[in-house]
């Protein structure tokens, strides 16, 4: 949970600034999204394995 304090005379504007850098740091709508349907366990298999494949090719290219 992000937890975010108003200091003194703090605007609006720069605390809700804080409030969605905070959110995003810590993954809170990333994991919201990824929550928001069931995804069978074959399917999480496929995505993971896909971005294990993604990486190594990147990797790959680096070192070329």
């Amino acid at each position: 949970m992000a937890n975010i304090v108003a200091h003194e005379g703090e605007s609006f504007d720069s605390l809700l600034r804080r409030f969605s850098k905070k959110v995003q740091q810590d993954g809170i709508l990333r994991e919201a999204r990824r929550r928001a349907h069931y995804e069978k366990p074959a399917t999480r298999h496929k995505r993971k394995a896909a971005a294990t494949r993604r990486q190594a090719i990147k990797a790959a290219r680096r070192r070329q």
